[in-house]
C-alpha cells in the first residue's frame, strides 16, 4: 500500500533516520576499535609509532597502545626533552611485550634514534646541512647529538684550518655536514669545518663585491716576506709589493713595519675569481715627483756640489734632500767636473725612478750665450738708411 508524502515530509524522515539514537555511537565505537587495533598492530610490528600519553608517574610515561593495559615508556628517555604531559603525542618503538601484571615497555629514545638515522641518511644523500649539539668531549674530537643519534666530529673537522685542541664547550649548538655515513656499522662522521669554509667563502665573496680599485681600507699586517707585506682585510689577505711600500728606499721602509700593525691601504687591484687583493701604501703618500715639480720648474737654474763622478755622468747635491744628475753629454765647455766642485745647470726633466733632477750644464751655457748675444745686439746703435748710403758714398769717393 503506497502512501503519498510531501517532499518536506520525506526530508524530515531522512533527518530523523540520520539522527536516530545509537547510530553515531555504533559508528564511533567501530572506528575507535579499528583505530586501537591499528595502533596495537603497529606497536607489535616494532616500527616507530605515535602514541598518546595518558599518565605520567615518577618513573614512567604511560601511553595508549590500543590495548586494555597501557604501555609504558621510561621517563628517563625524555631527559634531553621537555617532560610530556597527559594528552601529548610521542613517538615510541616496542622494547618488550607485556604480560599479566606487566606493562608493555616501549622506548622513546630508540624511536628518536631510528627517526634520526633515517633523517640523517636523507640529509647525507641530499648533502644538506645538519643541526646538532655537542654532548661529549672525547679524545680527538667530539660526540654530537643529531635528534637523538650520536655522531663523531674529529678535531680536524671542527674548526677552520683544523684544530689541535678542543674549543667547543659541552651543549654547544653547531651546524655541520655529514661526511661519512656507514649504514652497516651505524657510524656517522660530521664536519663543522666544511660549513665554516662555505660560510667564509660566501662572506669573502660579499667583501670582494663591495670593494673596487682606488678604494681606501684599513687592514692588519699579517706577515712580512721577501715578496712584500701581507695585509689582512676582513679575512682576506692582500699583498703589498716592495715597490708599493714606499716611493724610495723600499728595503728600509719594509723594516719599519711589524706583524699585527694596523695600516691604511689603497686598493690597487681586485681578483674576485682568485679571491685576492693588491694593496699599496706609498699611493697614500705624497709623490716625490710632484713635490719636485712644484719646487723646481722646467729650465729653472740650480746650483749644487758635485758628490760623485762616473764615466756616464756626475751626481750633484742640491740642498739637503735633493740630488741632480748631469750626463756626460750635458757637461759644459770645461768638460767633466771634479768632486767637490760647484756646478750650475738648468732642470730639463725629473727622473721618476730615482727622483733626481736631470740637469744640463751645456744647455745652461747655451742659454747664457744667447742672452749675452741678445744683450750685445740690444746695446749696438741702429743705423738709418741715409747713414748707410752716406757711408757707402764716402767709401766710393776714397777709391
Amino acid at each position: 500500500m503506497e502512501t503519498n508524502q510531501t517532499p518536506q515530509a520525506e526530508e524530515q524522515e531522512n533527518a530523523n533516520k540520520e539522527t536516530a539514537p545509537g547510530a553515531d555511537e555504533e559508528l564511533s565505537m567501530a572506528d575507535l576499535l579499528k583505530g586501537e587495533a591499528q595502533v596495537s598492530e603497529k606497536v607489535h610490528s616494532r616500527g616507530v609509532v605515535t602514541v598518546r600519553v595518558v599518565q605520567v608517574t615518577a618513573e614512567l610515561v604511560l601511553v595508549d597502545i590500543g590495548e586494555k593495559k597501557e604501555g609504558a615508556i621510561p621517563l628517563a628517555d625524555f631527559q634531553d626533552e621537555k617532560t610530556p604531559v597527559t594528552g601529548d603525542e610521542v613517538q615510541a618503538v616496542l622494547e618488550k611485550k607485556g604480560g599479566e601484571g606487566r606493562y608493555t615497555m616501549l622506548s622513546h629514545r630508540r624511536a628518536r634514534e631510528k627517526a634520526a638515522w633515517e633523517m640523517t641518511k636523507k640529509m647525507f644523500e641530499a648533502k644538506e646541512r645538519v643541526k646538532g649539539k655537542v654532548t661529549e668531549i672525547v679524545k680527538g674530537g667530539y660526540i654530537v647529538d643529531i635528534s637523538g643519534m650520536r655522531a663523531f666530529m674529529p678535531l680536524s673537522l671542527s674548526e677552520l684550518g683544523g684544530a689541535h685542541k678542543h674549543y667547543l664547550p659541552p651543549n654547544a649548538k653547531v651546524k655541520f655536514y655529514i661526511t661519512d655515513f656507514n649504514e652497516r656499522d651505524r657510524k656517522v662522521v660530521v664536519s663543522r669545518r666544511q660549513v665554516l669554509e662555505e660560510d667564509e667563502k660566501a662572506r669573502r665573496g660579499e667583501v670582494l663585491s663591495e670593494v673596487a680599485p682606488g678604494g681606501i681600507v684599513r687592514g692588519v699586517v699579517s706577515k712580512i716576506t721577501e715578496e712584500g707585506l701581507l695585509v689582512r682585510f676582513q679575512g682576506i689577505e692582500g699583498l703589498v709589493r716592495p715597490e708599493d711600500v714606499a716611493w724610495r728606499n723600499q728595503a728600509e721602509a719594509m723594516k719599519s713595519y711589524k706583524r699585527g700593525q694596523r695600516v691604511k691601504c689603497k686598493i690597487l687591484a681586485v681578483d674576485k675569481a682568485g679571491e685576492k687583493l693588491a694593496f699599496g701604501l706609498k699611493q697614500l703618500m705624497p709623490n716625490p715627483v710632484d713635490m719636485l715639480k712644484r719646487k723646481f720648474a722646467r729650465f729653472a737654474r740650480v746650483k749644487g756640489k758635485v758628490v760623485s763622478v762616473a764615466p756616464e755622468g756626475a751626481v750633484v747635491k742640491i740642498g739637503e734632500q735633493t740630488e741632480g744628475w748631469v750626463s756626460a753629454e750635458d757637461y759644459g765647455a770645461e768638460g767633466a767636473p771634479k768632486e767637490g766642485q760647484e756646478l750650475a745647470g738648468i732642470v730639463v726633466a725629473i727622473n721618476s725612478t730615482d727622483f733626481r733632477l736631470v740637469l744640463s750644464v751645456k744647455r745652461a751655457e747655451e742659454m747664457d750665450d744667447r742672452k749675452r748675444m741678445a744683450q750685445y745686439l740690444k746695446g749696438s746703435p741702429t743705423l738709418t738708411l741715409g747713414q748707410i748710403l752716406l757711408e757707402n758714398s764716402e767709401d766710393e769717393g776714397e777709391l
